[in-house]
């Protein structure tokens, strides 16, 4: 018998998603801005934002692992959670005070690590409380409600970043990150996003239950990591999803360099400040469109197809990059996101709750840590790649940030078959 919709689970699960895409954006939306002031390499500004790859491959699946294994009153996951949380609110404040206090390129690096690897902390815990505590057949619901939220937390951390810029420029008379560096009103996203994680963190630590799960079969370690590279199903997931996140990295890393070669042709650190204010617009409107795919596709995954709820959402997300390799102006550079947005959004959400219906397919759902630890590293691989393989290759086209458009929209169309050979992901 199908129990009720947990809302306030799902509820609390989603606001610290929320809170944790406020983490993440203000490392997209302000660090490479900010790195731009230490060094115009497309590489090491790469290989600095990387360490959020090299972080997120390690610490998820080993973390993941042992919340399986937890014995403890207080629960497997929201210990990490609380924990986590704490240590990402401070690291969030720490980036903004040692800009303020002019440190060099290394200390600033060392920060933004602290943050990668406070958020690491209970990244593979997050994931799993979902399908943890909501049973198979409502996951795609769940899943769309969280991806909401989460990226409902992106368009607020870029938002207000974009409009806390445009008060610098005009209170200072200069232009894009320079101008808001230097006003007290920088502070302000990071003070923020401090607070959301802190407060979301202790919201699902108390409010939370988590089921008892009894472990019928303990995998150990090496195990584990076989069971995923022996069985297809796994395989085939964890590989497609390396290629659409390599994709949209891509992208992400580099947004404001492909904005600065697309409407300047260049992308030297002051046209890279001057499309700053559009680039984190650019970011919100991408965002908004993500918020309109994500539920659409939660309802497609639960109610039509698993499979077809990501292939549809792989194919919207592709093509407009495809047509961005010819466009030349702010309007189209707008559609083709705003069009990916709602691809990108229908893919997150149906492609959130497979491992929880995997897992269950295999009866094997007490295990949702270690394989969502795994899953969150085939997300952090394609960070650690983006970053330094992007910007080689933007360096090889002669700083032609562009060319990184029709290579996403390439890797996402030919995981299609991958996700369509996942004959056990079907009910």
């Amino acid at each position: 018998m199908r129990t009720r919709f947990k809302w306030i689970t799902v509820l609390s699960l989603a606001f610290l998603g929320f809170a944790r895409s406020t983490g993440w954006a203000l490392n997209k939306g302000l660090s490479f801005p900010l790195l731009s002031s230490y060094t115009e390499s497309a590489f090491i500004k790469g290989s600095v934002l990387a360490l959020e790859g090299l972080i997120g491959m390690v610490i998820p699946p080993i973390l993941g692992y042992y919340s399986d294994i937890m014995r403890s009153k207080y629960g497997r996951r929201k210990p990490f959670v609380a924990v986590g949380g704490i240590l990402a609110s401070l690291a969030s404040i720490s980036i903004y005070l040692a800009y303020f206090s002019g440190v060099g390129l290394l200390g600033f690096s060392l920060t933004l690590a602290f943050l990668y690897l406070s958020l690491h902390v209970y990244t593979a815990q997050y994931r799993a409380l979902m399908p943890d505590t909501v049973e198979s057949g409502q996951r795609g619901r769940a899943s769309g409600i969280i991806t909401l939220f989460e990226w409902a937390g992106n368009l607020f951390l870029f938002g207000l970043a974009g409009v806390l810029m445009a008060m610098a420029v005009e209170s200072t008379g200069g232009s894009g990150i320079k101008a808001l560096a230097s006003t007290p009103y920088l502070q302000i996203p990071f003070l923020i996003t401090a607070a959301f994680l802190l407060v979301s963190a202790l919201v699902v630590y108390f409010v939370v239950k988590e089921p008892e799960i009894h472990v019928n079969r303990e995998e150990g370690i090496w195990e584990y990591v076989k069971s995923i590279f022996s069985n297809r199903d796994f395989l085939r997931f964890y590989t497609a999803q390396v290629m659409w996140w390599l994709s949209f990295e891509f992208v992400a890393i580099f947004l404001f360099g492909i904005l600065a070669y697309i409407l300047r042709g260049a992308a030297t650190e002051l046209d890279v400040k001057a499309v700053t204010s559009l680039g984190l617009l650019l970011m919100a409107l991408f965002n908004i469109t993500v918020l309109v795919g994500s539920i659409p596709g939660g309802i497609i995954y639960d109610r039509i197809g698993r499979r077809v709820s990501i292939v549809a959402g792989s194919v919207v997300f592709a093509l407009p990059q495809l047509w961005a390799w010819i466009i030349s102006t702010k309007m189209e550079v707008a559609a083709a996101l705003a069009v990916a947005g709602i691809g990108w959004g229908m893919l997150m959400a149906s492609s959130f709750p497979v491992i929880g219906d995997l897992l269950t397919s295999y009866e094997k759902e007490e295990l949702t840590g270690r394989y969502y630890g795994f899953f969150e590293a085939t997300r952090s691989l394609p960070i650690l790649l983006a970053g330094v393989i992007g910007g080689a290759i933007v360096d090889l086209a002669g700083g032609n940030y562009r060319i990184l458009f029709p290579i996403g929209a390439i890797l996402v169309l030919a995981s299609i078959p991958l996700i369509w050979g996942m004959r056990r992901l079907e009910r």
